[in-house]
C-alpha cells in the first residue's frame, strides 16, 4: 500500500487549495479514504472522509463549507478542495485508508504542508 500527497504551499488566509492523494498497491474503490491532520505541537486531527464510491462524505465540523472531499476510482485519487483557508488550517495534511471512525494508520503518506499566512 502506498499512498502519495501533493498540493499544499503556502496560502494566504481566504485562499484555496487542493490536495491530491494517489493510492497504490490495493484496490482503490473497495475502501472509504480519509484525510488528516497534524498542526505543529499538536495531535493528529481528523478532516474528513469519503466512501468507497464516493456517494458518502463527512468533515470535520470547523471545516464544513469550505473544504470539499472528492475522489476518481478511475484515476486512483482522492482529493481535498480548500477554500477560505485560516490560519487554523496551518498542518502537514495526510490521506489514509479507512473510514471516519477506523483508519489504518499504517497507510499513512509522507503528507503535504499547507501553510495559511499573510
Amino acid at each position: 500500500v502506498q499512498l502519495v500527497e501533493s498540493g499544499g504551499g503556502l496560502v494566504q488566509p481566504g485562499g484555496s487549495l487542493r490536495l491530491s492523494c494517489v493510492a497504490s498497491g490495493f484496490t482503490f474503490s473497495n475502501y472509504h479514504m480519509t484525510w488528516l491532520r497534524q498542526a505543529p505541537g499538536k495531535g493528529q486531527e481528523w478532516v474528513s472522509s469519503i466512501s468507497n464510491a464516493g456517494k458518502q462524505t463527512w468533515y470535520k465540523d470547523s471545516v464544513k463549507g469550505r473544504f470539499t472531499i472528492s475522489r476518481d476510482n478511475d484515476r486512483n485519487t482522492v482529493y481535498l478542495q480548500m477554500n477560505s483557508l485560516k490560519p487554523e488550517d496551518t498542518a502537514l495534511y495526510y490521506c489514509v485508508r479507512g473510514t471516519h471512525v477506523t483508519w489504518d494508520p499504517e497507510t499513512r503518506g509522507q503528507g503535504t504542508q499547507v501553510t495559511v499566512s499573510s
